[in-house]
């Protein structure tokens, strides 16, 4: 019998998860099928009941519904209790358990795609939303040094607080930004989203640094910016994309798909 899975969103007809998990599928042999479905805005939660009452067996979730999902789950992993964000669902004896490999997915395509290390780097993450929150331990676990800059302050002390038994991370405006530079920027606000570039200074990047922007598929403003500000090494979020879905993926099946084909697929 078919197992099947889902991605919710609004909006979702340009989400790239569908093809890339039938591409896992294929390549693992799993007999699963996979499709996009848009949650009205006000209706995520029966969504998910209907998923549950139809026999799913989990789903991804993405904007804007990924703290809603926190709220519905019986069952948090540590990776999302510390995000306080899920994205990925798993549907059990009528119980709903809840994951956030978006961290796990960055840190995989920085390091092993782009193999740039995060160790003793100064790292630079703009936002303070729910992106943000998804992958700032798994940068913070690397053992990087963090600088969080968003628009309103309060936002980002609020986001760093929680480190404050562990380490320095930082709190900033982007006008506070000014003089600093850093190893690695990655564009964590919904500005590219909207085709914008955040408020940023000139010379935030040193010699050989890395861009990083969370949205795919198209030339962002920020790397845009990046690419003129002299950055080494600009690159969009379609490897955290594929890494991230490849972590939902194995902890579904159990078995880990190979990443480095399905992201060449997808750039062509």
């Amino acid at each position: 019998m078919t197992d099947k899975y889902a991605v919710i969103g609004h909006p979702i007809s340009h989400s790239k998860s569908p093809l890339i998990h039938q591409a896992f599928a294929l390549q693992t042999r799993q007999d699963i099928s996979y499709q996009a479905i848009e949650a009205p805005l006000d209706g995520f939660k029966s969504t998910i009941e209907r998923l549950v009452s139809e026999g799913y067996r989990g789903c991804n979730v993405t904007v804007p519904f990924k703290f809603e999902a926190l709220k519905l789950c019986k069952q948090l992993t540590g990776r999302a209790q510390a995000a306080q964000a899920v994205n990925t669902l798993f549907f059990r004896d009528g119980d709903i358990l809840g994951d956030n490999t978006d961290g796990v997915g960055l840190l995989a395509d920085i390091e092993q795609n782009l193999a740039c290390k995060l160790l003793f780097k100064r790292v630079l993450l703009l936002g303070a939303g729910g992106a943000a929150h998804g992958v700032i331990w798994q940068i913070f676990n690397a053992g990087a040094t963090i600088t969080v800059a968003n628009r309103t302050l309060e936002k980002a002390q609020q986001m760093v607080s929680e480190f404050a038994p562990y380490g320095t991370v930082i709190a900033s405006t982007f006008e506070g930004l000014e003089g600093k530079s850093f190893d690695v920027v990655i564009n964590a606000t919904s500005s590219s989203l909207a085709n914008e570039l955040p408020p940023l200074p000139k010379g935030l990047f040193k010699h050989k640094s890395l861009a990083y922007d969370m949205m795919y598929g198209k030339q962002t403003p920020f790397l845009k910016f990046a690419a003129e500000q002299g950055a080494s090494q600009c690159t969009d979020g379609l490897g955290m994309l594929v890494e991230q879905a490849a972590e939902a993926f194995f902890k579904w099946r159990e078995v880990r798909p190979e990443t480095a084909a399905v992201i060449a697929q997808l750039r062509k």
